[in-house]
């Protein structure tokens, strides 16, 4: 049996008139400068691309794991000649005397980490003394990248043309496409027409069995539609009710790739931790992977909508309201809609009733952040697993009789939970530092009445590196289900009846519901789920 680190290949190849040992083995490409080696003209890094952070190696050795090489590719005469095109879409250059003899010389693409999390497309070629050995190399390479299962060979991707600065086709054209095209992945593309039409597509028209994953090009609108195509899709195939809240989701058997093209790519910021098309494509053609939690959202055994990242009422549900009403603005509206929420300052009552996240490591104001590899996802995601059966049998008055339940009321400003950190550049901390991606809990954080400077205190803990659950008013719970039941009118006589019992005439009581800038607060808030409003305010969540 072939140990990891066996030599496939070591040879003395050039690199710009260098020479240089370079060697293949199952887990690496590495060339490293020979001591002895005539240089005929200075050597230039911004060609060959030789840096490689993870590794600094001394003696003018690079090393790049296979497992992060995008393409090999012998040179062809267009190069040559003169000058050719580099496949990010952008022109370069060969002198005449940097031209190539002959297919003599392959090209290794690979992934290059710079800061803030960003990949990008690095190159170095390699100049082979015979033809025979230039294919050697390149045959052998690409033999080994074959044997990545993980890595896509066929792809869907959905674009939505109208998202955040309506760039997406554009970003996709120029800086995805050609990388897709030089990893040899296959891809089918769909520009969306209308709102939900990928997750229309996706439920009925597409066939799935011919990719090997999704990709959506847009905001975290577009996500949250694949997500309701394929995660619908795929309960519905496993002969899972979706309008049973009690039911344990089944997984998708294809991954979703998500190219940041919208208004603030917070699912994507979480995740990969920058929102930059090409460290996106550079993650899905490497075949990265990261398991993410989903929530179902019901309402009186009824199916509302899946969720990924954040469900909020009160705050941030009236700043969603009010800026869908002031999509004109663009993205300023936002910013509109959340100066004029503050000074509102609305609360709401109402009942939250949750279940705790018990036997599981990790609690919400820890330190450390989830990572890939996480040590707390793991733990927990197997503790889900082996209570996945016992959930999926119990009725839901089961679940009340267990005594675990936790209830709370009271006077709330804002109700948030959190599947995520829900980081995005203007908040780089995001709404729950510490919240996982995969551990099969959510982070329920209650936000009680309080004045408007320490709502303010609390909104600006979102952008430092303070607590943001160190307020009195502000209390987080690590859970794995809960419920929300508001204290409102149950129908237009009883709202009537109670501003005649406040001294307020009857005919005015349309107009303070539909207005309460006249000074009568609203009796209830509206769900922001993953951006966007819920049609029903009591729900269920798990």
């Amino acid at each position: 049996m072939d140990r990891p680190g066996r030599l496939l290949l070591l040879s003395e190849l050039r690199v710009r008139n260098a020479a240089y040992d370079v060697s293949l083995s199952w887990c690496l490409l590495t060339w490293k400068r020979r001591a002895s080696s005539p240089v005929y003209r200075p050597f230039r890094p911004r060609f060959c691309v030789p840096l490689f952070h993870r590794r600094p190696l001394s003696g003018m050795s690079h090393s790049v794991p296979l497992s992060e090489i995008i393409s090999v590719r012998e040179e062809d005469e267009e190069e040559e000649n003169g000058s050719g095109r580099k496949d990010d879409g952008s022109w370069k250059k060969i002198k005449d005397g940097d031209r190539l003899d002959g297919r003599l010389a392959f090209t290794v693409s690979y992934v290059e980490r710079c800061q803030q999390h960003r990949w990008r497309c690095a190159e170095v070629t390699f100049t082979c003394p015979e033809r025979a050995l230039c294919r050697s190399w390149v045959s052998s390479i690409r033999e080994q990248l074959a044997s990545f299962s993980s890595r896509p060979r066929s792809l869907l991707v959905y674009i939505n043309p109208y998202g955040g600065k309506r760039q997406g086709k554009r970003i996709y054209e120029r800086k995805v496409a050609p990388l897709f095209a030089q990893a040899g992945i296959s891809t089918q593309v769909i520009v969306t027409d209308y709102a939900n039409h990928a997750r229309d597509h996706l439920r009925t028209a597409a066939e799935l069995s011919k990719f090997d994953g999704v990709v959506c090009v847009g905001g975290d609108g577009m996500f949250s539609e694949i997500i309701h195509g394929l995660v619908w899709r795929t309960q519905i195939e496993c002969g899972v009710d979706p309008n049973c809240p009690d039911e344990a989701l089944s997984p998708c058997s294809l991954r979703i790739g998500i190219i940041p093209a919208g208004s603030t790519d917070c699912i994507c910021f979480a995740t990969v931790g920058t929102n930059d098309p090409i460290t996106s494509a550079l993650h899905i053609i490497v075949g990265d992977s990261q398991p993410m939690d989903v929530c179902s959202v019901h309402h009186n055994n009824m199916f509302l909508r899946y969720s990924v990242s954040l469900l909020g009422y009160g705050f941030y549900g009236d700043v969603l309201t009010d800026s869908e009403r002031k999509r004109w603005l663009g993205l300023a509206r936002y910013d509109i809609s959340g100066v004029k929420m503050f000074l509102t300052h609305h609360y709401y009552e109402g009942t939250v009733s949750y279940l705790p996240a018990r036997g599981m490591i990790g609690t919400p104001r820890d330190a450390g952040r989830c990572r890939s590899g996480c040590v707390v996802c793991q733990h927990n995601g197997q503790i889900q697993s082996d209570r996945a059966e016992k959930y999926e049998t119990e009725k839901a008055s089961d679940c009340e009789d267990d005594g675990e339940w936790k209830t709370i009321r009271g006077k709330f400003l804002a109700i948030n939970a959190a599947s995520m950190s829900c980081a995005c550049p203007r908040s780089p901390k995001g709404l729950s530092p510490a919240a996982h991606l995969a551990d099969g809990t959510t982070d329920l954080i209650l936000v009680r009445k309080c004045s408007r400077f320490n709502f303010l205190r609390h909104l600006l803990r979102h952008t430092n590196k303070d607590d943001q659950f160190d307020l009195g008013f502000v209390e987080v719970h690590r859970v794995v289900r809960f419920r929300f039941t508001p204290r409102y009118c149950q129908s237009d006589s009883d709202l009537e009846l109670e501003l005649l019992e406040n001294g307020k005439r009857q005919i005015f009581s349309q107009i303070c519901r539909d207005h309460p800038a006249c000074g009568c607060a609203p009796a209830y808030s509206s769900w922001n789920c993953d951006g966007e409003i819920l049609t029903h305010t009591a729900i269920d969540v798990r």
